[in-house]
């Protein structure tokens, strides 16, 4: 197997990386971060979680999920053609990353059965659709895509109110071609694949939970995004939509899964992005696991 490709019990789990890099300064990206602190963890956080610019690395990735019954892909990345003048690397990005890794784990548009998108931001569901003769049209034809309604429900009023690119394009496209299912965030849908509650970082962001009861694995989404806020969970995202929230989330995420055998799979953390919660001080590390 590529080390882009795991076994966690019966499943077999395929990380579609779209894009790896030294992507926002620290500082900025963790508003509560002091240039102080940041100096104290600069040795072990560089290379792998931070640049020479003290710019924190950052994976841009889907994680696959095959159950034997049915592939899962959890979270659509950036995705091309789209209109995201803010974000340069992101603008109008043509290349065949995304395509790639889903080819290199033996997958086609056609093979996925099941999207999640564990919240609604830009680098969540950027290939939920793809351009096709000038209009945005679902890249995964065969699937059924699952948001969170509350989630769902706040970005369409947001939306209502300035057009918001990613809504437009990635989002409102799904629910008019009706392949949209509107779930709680805790929402089970067998028993192996459930849904978490994990919210702060959007209204109602939730994280995958795989295996029985839940405990093999976990495909965390955004509740955190840098190795750095495992040894300081109160350090909130510049975006968090309840920081305060978004803290308390991660805090009890961190504890639950701490010293356990679950497997954590991190949405953004430095390849190879996944690993078990060990404690670290008054926070927590992940123990990186690359087999």
């Amino acid at each position: 197997m590529s080390s882009h490709t795991f076994r966690v019990g019966d499943m077999t789990i395929h990380r579609i990386v779209e894009m790896e890099c030294g992507f926002t300064p620290a500082l900025e990206f963790l508003p509560k971060l002091t240039p102080e602190v940041l100096a104290e963890n600069r040795s072990w956080m560089t290379p792998a979680a931070m640049d020479a610019q003290d710019n924190l690395v950052l994976c841009f990735q889907s994680y696959v999920v095959q159950t034997g019954r049915h592939n899962i892909l959890v979270d659509s990345c950036i995705g091309n053609d789209k209109d995201r003048s803010a974000r340069p690397l992101w603008h109008k990005k043509q290349d065949d990353a995304f395509m790639r890794g889903l080819a290199a784990a033996g997958l086609g548009v056609d093979d996925i059965d099941f999207v999640m998108c564990t919240h609604l931001h830009v680098d969540h569901v950027g290939w939920n659709t793809r351009l096709e003769n000038g209009r945005w049209v679902p890249t995964f034809p065969k699937a059924r895509y699952l948001f969170s309604k509350t989630e769902l429900d706040y970005w369409l009023a947001e939306n209502d109110k300035t057009a918001l690119p990613p809504i437009v394009d990635s989002v409102i496209p799904i629910v008019e071609a009706k392949k949209c299912d509107l779930v709680t965030s805790d929402y089970a849908m067998n028993d192996l694949v459930s849904l978490i509650p994990t919210p702060g970082h959007t209204i109602d962001h939730y994280a995958v939970a795989l295996g029985k009861g839940g405990k093999e694995a976990v495909i965390t989404g955004d509740l955190i995004h840098s190795p750095l806020q495992g040894k300081y969970p109160e350090l909130a995202m510049r975006v968090d939509y309840d920081p305060d929230q978004g803290a308390a989330t991660r805090k009890k995420f961190l504890e639950t899964y701490c010293d356990t055998s679950t497997l954590c799979c991190f949405a953004h953390f430095p390849s190879p992005s996944r690993g078990h919660v060990k404690r670290w001080g008054n926070g927590f590390r992940c123990e990186y696991v690359t087999d």
